[in-house]
């Protein structure tokens, strides 16, 4: 089992990705639906919009909604997962081929993932410190010795290490970020600082 999904539930609720394979391989409409997906991941608010969406994209395609959003719910337990134990973009489509997507939807995924995964990491920052306290901050830089991608090696980086206090307990809120993510991240705290300064 990798690394998002551990416990016998969460494995049991992915298992319907192995049938989004015969959807997907019927409509051939998974790089449409993706967009879909992280349209929404990144404004979780428009839940009207996002049904209305699956709703048109089951109708154009002449498929089922049920299987469809069951289809969704499994998809969207990746980029969730990923988040909270901050996976790699190959980590994440190591995950989607063992839940049953092919190589290419996996690796169209994973592209996905690494235009979007910052902004979902400084909102999912962002909505943590709305309602939890932040305790310590800590950063270190650092530069990519190898890489696939071009370009990357010799990238400077920032990792991240954000300690929140949840009830009685702390924990740790783990990130990566490239210098202008680090800045936007920054401009994301201060706004987040104005807003609690506005409630207080």
């Amino acid at each position: 089992m990798s690394h998002s999904f551990h416990g016998k539930r969460a494995w049991h609720d992915c298992q319907v990705l192995l049938t989004s394979r015969k959807i997907f391989t019927i409509v051939g409409q998974f790089s449409t639906l993706s967009e879909v997906l992280f349209q929404f991941l990144q404004e979780p608010k428009e839940v009207e919009r996002f049904l209305a969406q699956l709703s048109e994209f089951a109708s154009v395609n002449k498929i089922s909604l049920g299987p469809l959003k069951n289809v969704v719910k499994s998809l969207l337990l990746v980029p969730n997962g990923a988040l909270k134990r901050s996976l790699s973009a190959d980590q994440v489509r190591t995950d989607l081929i063992t839940l049953g997507l092919s190589e290419e939807k996996a690796s169209y995924f994973e592209e996905q993932w690494k235009k979007n995964a910052p902004a979902l990491q400084r909102l999912a920052v962002g909505q943590t410190l709305m309602i939890n306290q932040l305790v310590d901050m800590e950063w270190k830089f650092g530069v990519t010795a190898g890489s696939s991608e071009l370009g990357k090696v010799g990238a400077i980086f920032l990792q991240l290490k954000l300690l929140i206090k949840k009830g009685n307990q702390t924990e740790p809120v783990y990130m990566e970020l490239t210098l202008p993510q680090f800045y936007s991240f920054l401009h994301e705290m201060e706004r987040v600082k104005a807003s609690l300064e506005c409630l207080s």
